[in-house]
């Protein structure tokens, strides 16, 4: 679906680096996400892109998989990239972790090309980009890679305690799933949502959803605004 002047596969790699040369490489790593310059060429059909935004147990990714099953989405989990890199034991992906554990957002070059290389890879022009954008550098970093906007943005609003409630007892065994990162990733969220959350619902394209409920009374309150596009 989409082509570009340089392949990503320079960025992207998954050999293992050595103990002797890892330290001095790790800032080559973020170097080499942040200073080449890629050109971004559509395909004829324009990617219709969703954002969607919410604190961690927010629920956001479980209403992905009902929107992805009414209305055809693909889902890009801005996360599951990032733990995918984590779990190839690239370079790249042990500085991921590292940042992760600190419960601080991975610098917006990386994560954004990780979301560049999952939509090229996909058939569809149809995209749920879920857990980004994060901060106001997340949302310039992705306009200006991408060449675009998105076209709607989801906000699930979940109170505080019913979200490190569902984290711990989702029981996934992921490496930010305890007390402690929870904590730090609530406060990042907090301190750097509401400027993305305000943005968009200046421009008209916010969504704010009430997350707290069943799935399916939930996904009740998102159906109506996929519905109304596709007529």
């Amino acid at each position: 679906m989409w082509r570009r002047v340089a392949s990503l596969s320079p960025l992207i790699s998954h050999s293992k680096p050595s103990i002797h040369n890892q330290a001095a490489s790790t800032f080559k790593i973020w170097e080499s996400f942040t200073s080449q310059s890629e050109t971004v060429t559509p395909s004829k059909a324009a990617p219709f892109i969703t954002f969607v935004l919410g604190g961690p147990g927010s629920g956001k990714g479980t209403q992905c998989a009902k929107i992805v099953e009414a209305f055809g989405f693909t889902h890009v989990s801005a996360g599951d990239l990032l733990r995918r890199e984590i779990a190839s034991n690239s370079a790249y992906g042990a500085v991921i972790l590292s940042t992760i554990r600190e419960g601080k957002i991975v610098p917006s070059q990386v994560t954004v090309q990780l979301i560049l290389k999952e939509m090229e890879a996909s058939d569809n022009c149809k995209f749920l980009i879920d857990g980004f954008p994060r901060s106001e550098e997340n949302r310039k970093a992705f306009e200006e890679v991408i060449g675009a906007e998105p076209d709607v943005v989801l906000f699930f609003d979940c109170p505080e305690q019913e979200m490190v409630k569902r984290v711990l007892n989702r029981n996934q065994g992921r490496v930010d799933d305890n007390i402690e990162t929870i904590k730090k990733r609530l406060e990042v969220f907090d301190e750097l949502n509401w400027p993305i959350v305000n943005y968009y619902t200046q421009r008209g394209k916010l969504h704010r959803i009430n997350a707290v409920g069943t799935v399916d009374e939930i996904f009740e309150k998102v159906r109506p605004i996929f519905a109304a596009l596709s007529k």
